[in-house]
């Protein structure tokens, strides 16, 4: 047992764990995007309504999110060890060095992109999850489901959390740019026939997915969706 938790303690355990857990985040999302997607019916949220409350009432859904909450707190608790440990193996800068021929400028920053994304995360549970999940949504829909479309439409009436919304989604892009085929170079699932494929998948997934959240704010902010 004492192995075993030397090395998940160890460097290398310690980007499996971001790796698998960034893994589970990268499919979370989809689910989580996918549902937000909802809004664009443009039925005055009748559908995304719909949907929240099949996500909120489904058992199977909601044993999810405590794996979710694990792996999510997980991911963040390794990702600032590595950061500080990183930091504190290099105290100081070499004389020479040229990180940009080595790595791109976000894979050298990945610490400050997930606090960024930290910190837009706690913003976005309070205005969110908290509400409906434990203070509750006092007003429903024509369908009787629980409001939540018409807490997004308040919340995203305010610029500055659209502006929030728009450059935390422009931060997780650059996180997943990078955590996205690093998460299976870590975990072995890679190969010179492939690599090039996940690389490609990975590029599209974190534009695509990024784009299509920071679209929803700005969208109903400018009063596209109804």
């Amino acid at each position: 047992m004492a192995s075993f938790g030397n090395a998940f303690s160890s460097s290398i355990g310690k980007k499996l764990i971001m790796g698998i857990t960034g893994l589970f985040l990268v499919l979370f999302l989809i689910v989580h995007c996918f549902l937000n997607a909802l809004i664009f019916f443009n039925d005055g949220g009748l559908t995304f309504n719909q949907g929240a409350d099949f996500m909120a009432h489904n058992w199977l859904i909601r044993a999810g999110e405590i794996v979710l909450f694990v792996g999510l707190l997980a991911h963040i608790y390794q990702g600032a060890r590595l950061t500080f440990q990183n930091q504190a193996a290099r105290p100081v800068k070499y004389a020479v060095h040229d990180g940009k021929s080595n790595s791109k400028w976000y894979s050298r920053s990945m610490g400050l992109l997930g606090t960024l994304l930290l910190i837009f995360l706690i913003v976005h549970l309070s205005n969110f999850w908290v509400v409906s999940r434990f203070t509750g949504i006092p007003t429903h829909d024509a369908n009787g489901f629980e409001d939540l479309y018409s807490v997004m439409k308040v919340t995203f009436s305010n610029v500055w959390l659209v502006i929030l919304y728009v450059l935390s989604m422009i931060s997780l892009c650059y996180h997943l740019l990078h955590g996205f085929a690093s998460a299976f170079q870590t975990l072995g699932w890679n190969h010179p026939k492939y690599n090039g494929i996940v690389s490609g998948i990975g590029v599209w997934y974190s534009i695509i997915i990024s784009v299509l959240f920071a679209a929803m704010p700005v969208a109903m902010y400018l009063g596209l969706i109804k």
